[in-house]
């Protein structure tokens, strides 16, 4: 899990390739993706990078972190694992007709 990176305080018009491209400068990218708004299609503002190791990885964090991308100080850190999370209300956030 240390090869996974969350990627935080983006451009909203950061796309997946521009990831692509600011990590691979610190090696092998196996995958990089931006989290869109699935009703908008815009980005939220962060994504997630893996690495091939967590070497490559730490490299991207200490180069990343806190530098100004478009504006933005870009947020870099190893990603934490998903939290279970319990279930939500199905229907309309839970009210009933």
């Amino acid at each position: 899990m240390e090869n996974k990176l969350y990627v935080g305080n983006l451009p909203y018009s950061f796309s997946d390739n521009d990831m692509q491209r600011t990590f691979g400068a610190f090696g092998s990218v196996n995958s990089a993706k931006v989290i869109m708004d699935r009703d908008s299609g815009r980005s939220k503002g962060f994504g997630f990078v893996e690495m091939s190791t967590a070497a490559e990885a730490n490299a991207a964090v200490e180069a990343l972190h806190g530098q100004d991308l478009g504006g933005r100080d870009m947020v870099v850190n190893v990603a934490k694992p998903m939290e279970a999370r319990p279930p939500r209300a199905g229907g309309y956030g839970g009210n009933r007709y």
